[in-house]
């Protein structure tokens, strides 16, 4: 969508993205599956400056989800590896671009030398202000919801909680992504039109874009327009658009 305003529009607050397709644009190449993990971290690199060049506040990336662990355990030890070293490599300009690392998922399922590295550059960037950079590790939202009602139900039981007091916002309470807004916008690349067990209580309102670029193959600059087609839609939340009309001239 063209701006025909000169004021830019504000950027969606929340993007998620499934980074799909590493292994396809691998394959399409005659190269290694694991050559494809590669060539995604420089895109990962790419959008993570794009998103905070644009503003955007929270970049959660759906980096390995608990599916994942079902794959040939080469390529596990590989990405395991792979998503380590990337961090520790790109810590320094998180830091000089003022991007917080955190991560959500089972995190207990992972080796704990991956963990103990990932946690050193969280703490390493603990004082950054901008961008807020999510990895959705070991990541399946069954898991997360049913995580989260079994904390629930332990509190019940403890006299803690009260079965009235559940909610939607209690319960979002007692998810990973607690502290973060919803996903405005949720970006498939690789094609596919499914959401993959990735943040599916969060992503109720959530507007969604799949494209057919691989993620090593998927540009800013096509980031950005996906950015710019967002500004662009209408979100109702269950309501009219005259409903919303008229809500926007009430302000």
């Amino acid at each position: 969508m063209t701006q025909t305003s000169a004021i830019k529009p504000a950027p969606p607050r929340h993007v998620a993205i499934i980074m799909d397709g590493n292994g396809r644009w691998a394959r399409s190449r005659g190269l290694d599956r694991s050559e494809g993990h590669v060539a995604g971290v420089n895109t990962v690199r790419k959008i993570t400056e794009a998103a905070s060049e644009a503003g955007v506040e929270y970049l959660t990336l759906y980096t390995f989800s608990t599916e994942n662990w079902n794959r040939p355990q080469a390529e596990v030890d590989a990405l395991m590896n792979l998503i380590a070293i990337a961090i520790e490599r790109e810590t320094p300009d998180l830091i000089r671009n003022n991007v917080k690392l955190s991560m959500i998922g089972e995190i207990d399922r992972m080796p704990r030398e991956v963990v103990d590295r990932l946690n050193k550059c969280i703490e390493e960037t603990s004082g950054s202000t901008g961008l807020n950079l999510v990895l959705a590790l070991s990541y399946s939202a069954r898991w997360e919801i049913t995580n989260a009602a079994r904390k629930i139900a332990r509190d019940v039981a403890a006299g803690k909680l009260s079965p009235d007091q559940i909610n939607d916002s209690l319960f979002a309470s007692y998810l990973s992504t607690a502290s973060m807004p919803d996903p405005d916008l949720i970006i498939r690349t690789g094609g596919n039109m499914r959401l993959s067990n990735f943040l599916l209580w969060q992503a109720a309102y959530s507007e969604i874009a799949v494209v057919d670029d691989y993620w090593p193959d998927f540009s800013k600059s096509r980031f950005l327009q996906l950015l710019e087609d967002f500004s662009g839609r209408e979100r109702r939340f269950g309501l009219t658009s005259q409903q919303i009309n008229s809500l926007s001239d009430n302000q």
